[in-house]
């Protein structure tokens, strides 16, 4: 029996000319208008083009299927986030755990904003995460994290650094995810933020000091 192939998510062209980009930026604009109105289970290509105030050919011009669209959504949502990563980790003006603390607050904060088109695009991702151009996105914000774990836990072994690396991440997505579901004021983000800051530093600093 052959194994189902994940489905083709790359856009079919990229835009080459201004009118072109428009367009584009157009329909994804669209897209993110009928996804946090409908959700992931009535999203469609028919009626993004219909938002959009054009064809659906003119839509599959760049996009074979829907999961293209919501996927270049979720791309879009991760390289914003790897270059959140990137810029606060290696900001090498300031101390590594500074840095992690920096970081929660940032995507704490970035995730009770974004909440309800994170949780749209999360409903959507089993039409998209098992394909190659997903986990090519995900393994880069990896690499990222990776390296600076790298610099905040130089001692110790590669095992427990990729336990470390593993439980922050896992715990930082999970949480954050639990505790946007509700609306947080700026006050509860900011407290909520320094908690788990603070048992990163405590749980890194133990490793670092058995």
């Amino acid at each position: 029996m052959t194994a189902r192939q994940p489905p083709r998510i790359s856009t079919r062209k990229q835009p080459q000319q201004a009118r072109s980009t428009e367009l584009v930026a157009a329909i994804l604009e669209a897209a993110i208008q009928v996804l946090a109105k409908e959700g992931a289970t009535r999203f469609t290509t028919a009626r993004v083009a219909e938002k959009a105030g054009v064809s659906v050919g003119s839509v599959y011009q760049y996009f074979p299927n829907k999961a293209a669209i919501l996927f270049r959504l979720q791309s879009d949502e991760w390289q914003q986030t790897s270059q959140m990563l990137r810029e606060i980790l290696e900001a090498q003006d300031e101390a590594p755990l500074e840095r992690l603390r920096r970081l929660v607050h940032a995507f704490i904060k970035s995730e009770c904003e974004e909440a309800q088109m994170r949780g749209a695009l999360n409903d959507a991702a089993p039409l998209y995460r098992d394909a190659p151009e997903a986990l090519a996105v995900r393994a880069a914000g990896q690499q990222i994290f990776e390296t600076f774990m790298l610099e905040l836990l130089p001692e110790v072994t590669m095992q427990t650094r990729a336990l470390a690396c593993e439980l922050i991440l896992t715990t930082l997505s999970s949480v954050g995810k639990e505790f946007s579901g509700s609306p947080r004021t700026a006050e509860e983000i900011t407290v909520y933020a320094d908690g788990m800051a603070d048992m990163f530093q405590a749980y890194v600093t133990a490793l670092k000091h058995p």
